[in-house]
């Protein structure tokens, strides 16, 4: 059981960028088999939000909060409700957020996002003051610089700020080695430079800022370091677990977890390590009356992240 979720979670990893709506069949292959180790509910909702599948991606990672005791990925369950319409309760997030016991990376994202409700609303102005930290002007190139520089960019130019709004593109740019955002661009757009593409049907650059409706537009990392499973309510966890599945995914899951079925390409290296801790994860009993009790294998079966 160790082995099988472990392949299932180590192949939500190698495809969730090049082909999402099949990590994501993995992922809930795991979930079948083992729905009450965290790490296979993160793994869910990570691969849930790179298909946008906002609802079960918010299920899944509350449920994964409640069990390991992290809130690593508020920034992608605020990002989610943007992109559902809910902008004020991605704000609230950020107020609720226990900022002491978030990493900077997290809080800085979860920044972006908030600022970018706030845009959502209407309260323009708010969000960019919302963006002036003092991180903003830090001669350290962290990974997530580029990203808060071309959120405060974008904001600028909201409020009309052209000449600013130009001036903090290029500084996202010039930290932007990776090419994460489309700040180069943008800069080039606003200096009236028209970029074409050698094939009229290229697809446009997809822009990656604080803008919900982009799966994956917040970057969303597993844990390294995964909490202790607590055992979350029977109730909450039930209603959780069918939220939002495709039909399509849900076939998938279902025919991987009943005949073992993983990735033609992983190897039994690639799935060692994670099996070796996924036989050390203990997993909260479950009673034998309860619905799928018969699938959730051993309570000493469970599975950490890739």
């Amino acid at each position: 059981m160790a082995e099988t979720v472990a392949r299932h979670l180590v192949a939500t990893g190698k495809l969730i960028d090049e082909d999402p709506a099949e990590a994501l069949a993995h992922a809930l292959a795991a979930r079948r088999l083992a729905s009450r180790i965290a790490a296979v509910r993160e793994a869910v909702g990570l691969a849930a939000y790179h298909t946008g599948e906002w609802q079960m991606t918010i299920a899944e990672l509350r449920t994964y909060h409640r069990m390991s005791g992290s809130q690593s990925h508020l920034a992608v369950l605020a990002d989610c409700e943007r992109a559902l319409g809910r902008p004020e309760r991605a704000i609230d997030l950020f107020r609720g957020a226990d900022q002491a016991k978030l990493d900077k990376a997290a809080s800085i994202e979860l920044l972006i996002v908030a600022a970018g409700a706030r845009g959502d609303l209407g309260q323009k102005d708010a969000a960019v003051a919302m963006l002036q930290v003092p991180e903003l002007t830090s001669e350290a190139a962290e990974p997530w610089t580029a990203r808060l520089r071309y959120a405060y960019a974008d904001a600028l130019l909201a409020v009309g700020r052209r000449e600013e709004a130009r001036e903090w593109f290029s500084r996202a740019a010039d930290v932007d080695a990776d090419g994460e955002t489309d700040a180069a661009e943008r800069l080039l757009e606003l200096d009236g430079v028209l970029i074409e593409g050698d094939d009229e049907d290229d697809e446009p650059v997809e822009e990656i800022a604080s803008g919900p409706g982009a799966p994956g537009a917040v970057p969303a990392e597993p844990d390294v370091d995964l909490a202790g499973p607590a055992e979350a309510s029977d109730a909450e966890e039930d209603d959780d677990e069918g939220a939002g599945a495709d039909e399509g995914d849900s076939e998938r899951a279902e025919r991987y977890a009943d005949e073992g079925l993983t990735h033609d390409e992983l190897s039994d290296d690639e799935a060692g390590d994670v099996t070796a801790r996924v036989e050390s994860e203990p997993q909260p009993e479950r009673a034998a009356s309860e619905p799928g009790a018969e699938s959730t294998g051993s309570p000493e079966s469970g599975a950490d992240r890739r």
